[in-house]
């Protein structure tokens, strides 16, 4: 039997991509890996220098980058500078998001439709087919997608954005079973309401937000952005070898309800 240790949820060696890395949970995250031993590639529409300098505050290594995940031009220009630098990829976690206006299907227009379509699916699908040849080439590795859990659940005036994570969720696991055999494990992550900006811009502060979500979620609280990035550090390691084509729900108990 083989014993589980610290060192099962250590990513020393790899270079692994995250999107959305400019704040909340993006932070989160990168800051997770690189504290783990990654190198870690930041992305974002602007290039996300305080991650990358809270990183190296930490003695850790991190790279950032200015990429809109919509551009296919960019996403591919970018993947390669990455692996021309470091040698290789072993992960990705499709972080990116936008902020979605709240509407029922008839007042959303086709624009705010797509837009949200455009960051959350298309860009998961552009980034996803520029890296994966390298993870394959690398020896296998981790991809994880953001969902939410509202990809589960239907809430009122968010249409495009319970049907974007939804589709996260089914490209996840599309995914999985495309590249199980060249050794690439592909899973969501869904969060419940996590204390960011996005709540804020909701809400108007963040005091209004939690009053709002505390009593939506089973233990009675938001989640923070480290909780997420503890998940994500968990699909990333090798702490989740025998896991893939699955979602996995940090929502405190939200959808149990």
């Amino acid at each position: 039997m083989n014993a589980i240790s610290s060192e099962t949820f250590r990513l020393d060696g790899k270079t692994i991509v995250v999107t959305g890395a400019g704040g909340g949970i993006g932070t989160a995250i990168s800051t997770a890996f690189a504290a783990a031993g990654a190198r870690v590639a930041c992305l974002d529409r602007e290039t996300p220098q305080a991650t990358v300098d809270a990183i190296a505050a930490e003695k850790g290594q991190a790279l950032g980058f200015a990429c809109d995940v919509t551009d296919q031009t960019q996403v591919y220009a970018t993947i390669q500078t990455i692996v021309a630098h470091w040698g290789g990829l072993h992960g990705l976690v499709n972080g990116a998001s936008n902020d979605d206006p709240s509407g029922s299907i008839v007042e959303l227009s086709p624009k705010h439709w797509s837009a949200v379509f455009d960051v959350h699916v298309t860009g998961a699908y552009h980034m996803s087919r520029a890296a994966l040849p390298h993870i394959i080439a690398s020896g296998g590795g981790s991809i994880v997608h953001i969902a939410s859990q509202m990809g589960h659940v239907g809430a009122r005036g968010r249409p495009a954005y319970c049907a974007a994570k939804g589709a996260l969720i089914q490209l996840a696991k599309a995914m999985a079973l495309d590249h199980a055999d060249q050794g690439v494990r592909v899973n969501s992550l869904s969060p419940g309401a996590i204390e960011t900006r996005r709540l804020v811009l909701r809400h108007g502060d963040m005091e209004s937000a939690k009053d709002y979500n505390a009593s939506k979620h089973a233990l009675g609280r938001i989640g923070q952005p480290h909780e997420i990035a503890a998940a994500a550090l968990y699909l990333m390691s090798d702490a989740s070898s025998f896991m893939t084509g699955t979602d996995l729900l940090v929502d405190g108990g939200y959808t149990a309800m």
